[in-house]
């Protein structure tokens, strides 16, 4: 009889779980595309959907036994639900409803930090790398920032930090030169003093003693001074015999040996030049030939 009875409720449940089915909407599909949706409310609907397909896939790739493959498959998978998500947040925006992209999460490498996701199309996010497939093999080196080279500075930029600080025109603002200078100053003008007080020594010895041999030097003077005097005047006689020689050459008149024309000559021989000129232009060698022979016989000078 128990048997009968589990029977009989097994398809009791059986019955209730069809006409629940048959009560139940047909299971909707999200759209392949974001334009055909028209409704704000179904819009913002399938964005959730794939907020928690997102989710799910980001926690399943935080295990690193997944093997390389799998996480590869994974991170491809959550790329393109984060395109088809951007999709769905501009149609929303489209419709009027709030712009959940301007508020989206950065990405961020493997200590934390927020890094720029290469885009080179511009269209959307660019592919990203979530949980363990940060640390593939060629990914890892995508995160860590190349060393920093030390450039070279230019000599605009030497240039450009140096001002007067640099030539030590500011040198007295301060105070601390001045009080470095005055101990210093002191100590060189004693020094001087001393060098100058002992150079006035030595030239006073020598004035007492310039005294004593004057005296005996006054004969020899004399005597050196009558042989210079002797010397000057020679020299001035021959430069005085030279200077007359040269200006004796210069007064003497050039002579000239040769005869030369005079006025009425040098113009009889301009013309002369310039009728042969003018019958050499115009007239032939015949004709030259002939005047010439009729010259010779009258006996007619040109």
């Amino acid at each position: 009889m128990a048997r009968n009875e589990e029977k009989a409720q097994s398809m009791l449940n059986r019955f209730i779980a069809l006409k629940e089915q048959e009560k139940k909407k047909p299971k909707e599909r999200r759209p392949y595309l974001a334009s055909e949706c028209r409704d704000l409310a179904e819009a913002d609907k399938w964005r959730q959907q794939i907020m928690r397909e997102i989710g799910r896939k980001v926690a399943e790739i935080q295990n690193e036994g997944l093997g390389e493959h799998r996480l590869r498959d994974l991170n491809d998978e959550i790329n393109k639900l984060i395109r088809e998500k951007s999709h769905w947040e501009r149609r929303i925006v489209e419709l009027g409803g709030p712009n959940y992209a301007k508020h989206a999460p950065k990405m961020t490498d493997l200590e934390g930090n927020i890094v720029d996701v290469p885009n080179p199309s511009g269209r959307g996010p660019g592919y990203r790398y979530f949980g363990a497939a940060k640390k593939l093999p060629g990914v890892r080196e995508l995160f860590e920032k190349p060393p920093e080279l030390r450039k070279r500075r230019t000599r605009y930029d030497i240039y450009k930090r140096i001002d007067a600080s640099y030539y030590g025109y500011r040198d007295d603002e301060d105070g601390v030169l001045e009080k470095v200078e005055v101990p210093a100053e002191e100590r060189l003008r004693a020094a001087a003093e001393e060098e100058w007080m002992r150079m006035d020594e030595i030239r006073r010895e020598a004035r007492k003693g310039a005294k004593e041999v004057v005296s005996v030097g006054a004969v020899a003077t004399e005597v050196l001074f009558e042989e210079e005097e002797d010397v000057v005047d020679e020299e001035r006689k021959r430069e005085r015999e030279k200077e007359e020689r040269e200006r004796k050459e210069k007064e003497r008149e050039f002579v000239v040996h040769v005869p030369l024309p005079d006025e009425k000559e040098i113009e009889r021989m301009v013309l002369e030049k310039k009728k042969m000129e003018l019958l050499s232009k115009y007239a032939s060698n015949t004709l030259l030939e002939e005047q010439s022979e009729a010259k010779a016989m009258l006996n007619i000078q040109s």
